[in-house]
């Protein structure tokens, strides 16, 4: 666990939110590994049309900066995401990145077969893209810092073969340093701010095992300024991901599924 205490939302990667359905686009595919003072995200809320397409719902952006204004002014940089899960479990918000089926940057990505492999789910949320690379044959673990999200992935995937665990992503189980054949990271690092961010980068990689793929999505930022979180990365922290000693195979941009509005990273490294 770190402490992000007074961490202030980082302005090189601030993206344009001009709409909610611009903010539900840069949240697709969104859980929750990291914690700085005890908190941090998880899934809840009801079903939505973007679901078939793997998009996020955009309700609940008001939600996500309403408690992240609070959760920072006060000093704690992911207090904020318990708050927003909880108040969901009870019908008060919508988490957004809470939606059916696995992201579609991941469902159309070619990934290797799975038979044989091993898979990290880094800020699993409710599942769904850990189910996915299960269907794919990997033996995966998935993980996020709230105990609750665990629970409800657990709940929604009864018999699942995937290991659903509560871990926190700046304090990670020393056995899972270089251990993976694949690690997918999806939208989590661009909720933290700069203080723990680059930290959080480096972690991600440490993941990777020797001949491992790491893929990377997050929304991409643009030049013009936007409220967060959260705040989408800019191409410098896209390559941050590789200094672990991995390699940088491929960066895409690529169309958010549910609005013409946002552009998305999708990033492959290897060890």
């Amino acid at each position: 666990m770190t402490s992000a205490s007074g961490a202030q939302p980082p302005a090189s990667a601030s993206g344009s939110q001009s709409s909610d359905s611009a903010s539900g686009s840069q949240w697709s595919g969104s859980g929750s590994g990291s914690q700085s003072s005890g908190s941090a995200p998880g899934p809840a809320g009801r079903a939505a049309p973007e679901e078939a397409a793997g998009g996020a719902r955009p309700d609940g952006a008001t939600d996500t900066r309403k408690f992240a204004a609070s959760s920072l002014a006060a000093g704690d940089a992911t207090g904020w995401f318990e708050r927003l899960y909880a108040e969901a479990q009870d019908g008060r918000a919508t988490v957004p990145w809470d939606v059916a089926a696995a992201s579609v940057n991941l469902r159309e990505f070619p990934l290797p077969p799975g038979e044989g492999r091993r898979a990290l789910v880094v800020g699993c949320g409710p599942g769904r893209d850990a189910e996915h690379l299960a269907a794919l044959g990997y033996a995966v673990t998935a993980f996020d810092i709230s105990p609750t999200a665990i629970a409800l992935a657990r709940e929604r995937h009864p018999g699942s073969p995937v290991d659903y665990r509560v871990a926190d992503l700046l304090d990670p189980p020393a056995d899972w340093h270089r251990t993976f054949d694949l690690v997918l990271e999806s939208n989590n690092v661009q909720a933290l701010p700069t203080e723990i961010r680059a930290r959080a980068i480096a972690v991600v990689g440490e993941f990777v095992a020797p001949g491992g793929t790491l893929l990377v999505l997050a929304a991409a930022a643009t030049d013009a300024p936007g409220e967060g979180p959260p705040w989408p990365l800019t191409r410098a922290e896209i390559d941050a991901f590789a200094a672990p000693g991995l390699r940088q195979l491929a960066v895409e941009e690529v169309p958010a599924p549910d609005s013409r509005l946002v552009v998305r990273w999708r990033a492959v490294f290897t060890r």
